[in-house]
C-alpha cells in the first residue's frame, strides 16, 4: 500500500497521538516511507507530545465541537448518528478552520516563548 500526497507547494508533516490502532508496525512504516522524518507519532522519528491535547486543534477544538452537534438532536439508530456525523463535517467552512488554524499558531508561539510553560491565557481563548 502507497500513500498518494497531492503537492501543496508546502512541506507535511503528519501527526498522530500514540492510540494502539494508529500504531500498528503496517501503519507506521506506511507512514514513515510517506513522510519521513516529517511524521509524529509515538514510533515516529518525531515522538507525540505526551499530554498534548491543548496543542491539537482536533482535540482542544473539532471533536469538541462535532460532538456537540452531532448529539444535539438525541441520534437514536446508527444511520442517523453517521447522518449527523456527515452532516456537521460538510457543514465545517473554511473560514472556522483558519480561525482555529490562527488560535494553534498562537499556541505554538506562545509555548515557543514560554520554553514549555503552562498557557492558560491562551487555551481558553477561542
Amino acid at each position: 500500500m502507497r500513500l498518494t500526497i497531492i503537492d501543496a507547494g508546502v512541506e507535511l508533516w503528519f501527526q498522530q497521538d500514540g492510540a494502539t490502532c494508529h500504531t500498528a508496525r503496517a501503519t507506521i512504516d506506511l507512514l514513515k516511507d510517506t513522510f519521513g522524518d516529517r511524521l509524529i507519532s509515538r514510533f515516529g522519528p518525531v515522538n507525540w507530545p505526551p499530554r498534548s491535547c491543548d496543542l491539537t486543534p482536533l482535540d482542544y477544538y473539532l471533536w469538541v465541537y462535532v460532538k456537540s452537534l452531532v448529539y444535539a438532536d438525541k441520534p437514536q439508530t446508527f444511520d442517523h448518528l453517521e447522518g449527523n456525523i456527515r452532516r456537521v463535517i460538510a457543514d465545517i467552512r473554511p473560514q472556522m478552520l483558519e480561525k482555529v488554524i490562527e488560535n494553534w499558531t498562537s499556541r505554538l508561539d506562545y509555548i515557543q516563548a514560554s520554553r514549555g510553560s503552562p498557557m492558560p491565557e491562551i487555551i481558553f481563548k477561542m
